[in-house]
């Protein structure tokens, strides 16, 4: 992921303290200054973390061990497009890995990343409660339920088209596999006649 697209601004910086100022060093606000944080830039950048720890004089470790222990809260950006997989037992029995597999080929990442453009984001989650139309995927606050793997091109391409379609993006990969397997199969030495 390109780290430049998520870069923290003076500007930014400078609204960060604007917030603190207006919750004041009262270090009992640090959940709810971290959710204004998250709510705006989509996760808390460490940048933000070490403002926040200054600015209330508490450790940065207690900072972060607070970002890092609720699920609300990210150390990494999110895309526009935020894509939730139900992988709670009604979904997974009833296909969610096959879901996240899609999902995975098609936008190029792993759950818990973001492309490299910014606009979308894969998180797996325990839980959707629709259990009874499983598997289930949130995009952001559009809900997707009895999902089947073909599925996923149609759908991702409701949100930023143009986007590739899945038979375009697995031939570009069989490619790919094929000439590496070329390369692996030519000699490394060339025999040099005299």
């Amino acid at each position: 992921m390109s780290e430049k697209v998520f870069d923290i601004t003076q500007e930014d910086l400078l609204w960060v303290e604007e917030l603190l100022k207006g919750y004041g060093r009262k270090k009992e606000e640090l959940l709810q200054i971290l959710r204004d944080v998250q709510n705006r830039f989509g996760f808390i950048p460490m940048k933000v973390q070490i403002k926040i720890s200054e600015y209330l004089d508490i450790p940065l470790s207690e900072v972060y061990s607070i970002v890092t222990f609720y699920a609300f809260f990210s150390l990494k950006p999110k895309g526009k497009y935020r894509i939730s997989v139900c992988k709670g037992t009604a979904c997974y029995v009833r296909g969610s890995e096959k879901i996240i597999e899609k999902l995975t080929q098609y936008l190029k990442i792993q759950p818990g990343d973001t492309t490299d453009d910014g606009l979308f984001s894969i998180d797996i989650v325990r839980c959707l409660g629709a259990c009874g139309l499983g598997p289930v995927m949130m995009i952001n606050e559009d809900v997707y339920a009895r999902l089947k793997p073909d599925d996923i091109p149609k759908i991702i391409s409701k949100y930023e088209p143009p986007f590739k379609n899945y038979e375009e993006v697995m031939k570009e990969q069989e490619e790919i596999v094929k000439s590496r397997k070329r390369a692996e199969l030519k000699p490394s030495t060339k025999l040099v006649t005299a």
